[in-house]
């Protein structure tokens, strides 16, 4: 019988899956820092989008819950070759590390501002808040974690009902736990909190992956594993589609009948990701499984670069972040403006960036395509030394 621990082609099938979401995840991220209406307008609003540009944006819904499951999944694979205490442990002190992480080299990448004057709490906090939540659980039963997981992802949009009530306040605590509305605290002269990424929900998905970790073992064969994803991600589309028709629970934001059948599409897509509500969830976890069925024992250079990205994923979220703002700033003195408070005065999340300045979504493509082919050698060369300097007990942690 074979080993989980030479199963490989299963682990890779994640990191796989993971390097592609990474790869589209930068495409909204280009679009955030070079699309000319990133700041005017939203790609998804159905009075001003079009086709390429509402997918533009609608593609990259994937991204966030596909890492924070595939998390998930990786975390229950380690747990076969560590002992519970030792998974725990593991997971919350990268979970802390994470937060810690977020909240100064990403805050200073993302803002290049050495005051720290906003520290925003995005995806690699809710990566890290959850990593600290699911290494409590993990001593629990199997049964009882996948419990606590599907309360959460099942019923998070309940808290929808007291959010929707006229004057409603739910505060910090509330905003952290579920509803951010891209919230901001004070937490000293001159310094604050923005709550991007609300926790609960996305602990929830954690958890799901976590529990999932059990079809990628060797307890399943190959074949069996494809079948099960294909047939549970096709089960989670087809749960979105009729709760959605519904219009009843899921969402906060119900969907309507258009002037044509495309917007009208668009208007039944349009799933609420601050929080993630559970069709959102639903719809991108769906096709993360039937993606993984798809690469299930797939060997060619695409999924080669795609696993290289997947093995390196924190170190390129970090890179292509910092090589965006560097060229977004060069780019700000090039086309004539002179001060960094000009920058400042603009009131974009990434200083340098202006609204209404900036380039086609043509070129958007175009930048997205030369950055991930550029930063794929640096990423190549991090994978590989990783492999190779398994002694150093630090880069577990990167």
């Amino acid at each position: 019988m074979t080993s989980p621990l030479t199963n490989k082609y299963r682990i890779e099938s994640v990191d796989m899956l993971r390097g592609i979401v990474m790869i589209i995840m930068a495409l909204d991220h280009v679009r955030d820092f070079f699309h000319i209406d990133a700041y005017t307008d939203d790609p998804l609003n159905l009075d001003t989008t079009t086709p390429i540009l509402f997918f533009t944006r609608w593609i990259t819904h994937l991204c966030a819950p596909t890492f924070l499951f595939l998390s998930g999944v990786s975390i229950y694979l380690q747990g076969i070759r560590k002992t519970k205490k030792e998974l725990s442990g593991f997971t919350i002190k990268r979970g802390l590390w994470l937060i810690v992480f977020e909240c100064t080299a990403m805050a200073f990448i993302t803002n290049f501002d050495p005051t720290f004057a906003v520290i925003p709490l995005v995806v690699i906090w809710a990566i890290g808040i959850s990593m600290v939540i699911l290494g409590l659980l993990i001593h629990l039963p199997y049964k009882l974690i996948l419990t606590i997981g599907l309360m959460i992802v099942l019923g998070h949009n309940l808290l929808d009902i007291p959010e929707s009530a006229p004057g409603f306040e739910g505060g910090f605590w509330w905003d952290l736990l579920h509803s951010s509305h891209f919230a901001t605290y004070s937490f000293a002269p001159g310094h604050i909190i923005l709550i991007i990424y609300p926790f609960l929900p996305w602990t929830g998905l954690m958890i799901m992956g976590y529990c999932s970790g059990v079809f990628f073992t060797s307890s399943h064969t190959p074949d069996q594993r494809r079948k099960i994803t294909f047939r549970i991600g096709v089960g989670l589309i087809a749960f979105f589609v009729v709760i959605r028709f519904s219009n009843f629970y899921g969402d906060p934001f119900p969907w309507t009948m258009q002037e044509n059948g495309v917007l009208t599409f668009f208007s039944f897509m349009k799933v609420h990701k601050y929080p993630p509500s559970l069709l959102y969830m639903s719809v991108t976890i769906g096709i993360g499984f039937i993606l993984l069925s798809l690469l299930e024992g797939i060997r060619n250079r695409f999924t080669t670069i795609t696993t290289v990205f997947g093995r390196t994923a924190l170190f390129y979220y970090a890179l292509h972040f910092l090589v965006m703002h560097i060229v977004i700033a060069i780019l700000f003195f090039l086309n004539g403006k002179h001060t960094i408070q000009e920058a400042i005065d603009a009131g974009t999340p990434f200083l340098f960036v202006m609204p209404g300045e900036g380039y086609s979504l043509g070129v958007v493509y175009m930048v997205w395509a030369t950055l991930v082919a550029s930063l794929y050698p640096v990423c190549k060369w991090y994978d590989h030394y990783k492999t190779n300097h398994k002694e150093k007990w630090w880069l577990s942690y990167l």
